[in-house]
């Protein structure tokens, strides 16, 4: 694999070096957060995107994913079967019958603003032959998979939709935060300034309001068999690409003899079909090459910003890397030979490199602990284990308080 440049270097202006205080992203605008949404490209592109359909979204089912706990539409379950799937199902609760009454009575009136797109979800499934995997304008719930019975992201209901982008992160992330660090021409930006707790606060307000003003949609896309080591992402600046890689880290002994076929079809792709319906300059996207190889498909176009994985590249390598260039007066022998040199990064994990034996945890595992946990884990030193641990106790200490007064009160 080619060596990776180290982030520690300095940017070169003229004569004089100038250590970086932050990546040089150029500003990010809510255009292209919006360009970048399945929904704002597909229907250009859609000869080239597996099978899929997309319903639009109403405010009242967009609070439903936002609001806490995952309560199912009364009418996808079984009749007697409470729909809370959070709640206690041992026959004790401390809902007496008539809170659970209301409680279902609320449930059926929220159900009701949004059972049109329950109705289209339903009809979708069966249309595309019974199994699907969902996710929003932007983001798929594959950090959510913890919570299928069959530990992916295939839908055959329903509810197996409702129940995976009700937990996960990037969907939440999605509803809340697609419009966070984005300026347009008509901000003002001010640099070398004091970021006071109140500016933090407006902006992301306003990051908000965005977020409920955006028409968003559920993309259903037929499930099939997917090969994960013929995905590869690749990076484009400036319409030119400039570098690619696999997306899943194993390394692949046969991708390395198809380096140059993979390389040709997904150039060509871009180049007749992405560039001429897509209006950005910079952004990053998502193929899938399945055999025999001859045909790309897209799968996802991301932001050209650091909230995309880099995979395989630092953001700060890709932002600074030469543009591919190749000399018109060239021979086609002399391509051939100058093309590992000239045109775009092509990085594969190889046998030896160490992305090939990492024994790390699974990935997307922080997103299946509670968020308190994960932020005391990353601040061991400061007491937030250790706070984390006290307020345990506490609760444990007032649950057995709590126990005993109910047997006092029995006996």
């Amino acid at each position: 694999m080619p060596d990776i440049p180290s982030e520690s270097k300095d940017a070169v202006t003229g004569d004089s070096f100038e250590p970086l205080t932050k990546l040089p992203f150029p500003p990010l605008s809510k255009q292209h957060i919006k360009n970048c949404a399945y929904n704002s490209w597909y229907s250009r592109l859609r000869s080239h995107t597996p099978k899929a359909r997309l319903i639009p979204l109403n405010e009242p089912f967009l609070d439903y994913l936002r609001a806490d706990g995952i309560i199912l539409p009364p009418s996808s379950t079984e009749p007697g079967r409470n729909s809370q799937v959070d709640g206690d199902d041992s026959g004790f609760s401390e809902m007496s019958d008539s809170d659970d009454d209301e409680a279902e009575e609320d449930n059926d009136d929220s159900f009701a603003s949004w059972r049109d797109i329950h109705m289209r979800i339903r009809d979708t499934i069966a249309e595309l032959g019974g199994k699907v995997t969902p996710k929003l304008s932007w983001s798929a719930p594959k950090d959510a998979t913890w919570i299928s019975a069959t530990n992916d992201m295939e839908c055959r209901s329903p509810d197996d939709v409702y129940m995976l982008l009700k937990s996960s992160d990037f969907i939440t992330h999605d509803l809340e935060h697609a419009f966070d660090d984005c300026v347009d021409e008509s901000d003002q930006v001010v640099t070398d300034q004091v970021v006071t707790d109140q500016v933090v606060t407006d902006h992301h307000d306003h990051s908000m309001d965005l977020c409920q003003s955006f028409t968003y949609h559920l993309i259903l896309r037929k499930a099939f068999n997917l090969n994960p080591a013929l995905e590869f992402r690749c990076f484009v600046r400036d319409r030119v690409l400039i570098a690619l890689c696999q997306r899943d880290q194993n390394h692949f002994d046969f991708l390395f003899q198809m380096r140059s076929s993979l390389l040709e079809n997904i150039q060509a792709f871009l180049t007749s079909h992405l560039l001429p319906n897509f209006p950005d300059p910079s952004f990053a996207f998502d193929v899938y090459i399945p055999p025999p190889h001859d045909r790309v498909w897209l799968i996802d176009i991301n932001p050209w910003a650091i909230r995309t994985d880099p995979l395989l590249f630092s953001w700060l390598e890709l932002l600074q890397m030469p543009a591919p260039e190749l000399n018109s007066d060239d021979t086609e022998d002399t391509r051939v030979e100058e093309e590992e040199d000239l045109g775009p990064t092509f990085r594969l994990i190889g046998r030896d490199d160490p992305e090939a034996y990492q024994f790390n945890t699974t990935k997307f595992s922080a997103h299946k602990l509670p968020k308190d946990v994960v932020d005391a884990s990353l601040n061991p030193t400061g007491g937030g284990v250790r706070e984390l641990m006290d307020e345990w106790q506490r609760a444990m200490d007032m649950g057995r308080r709590d126990g005993a007064g109910d047997e006092s009160d029995s006996s």
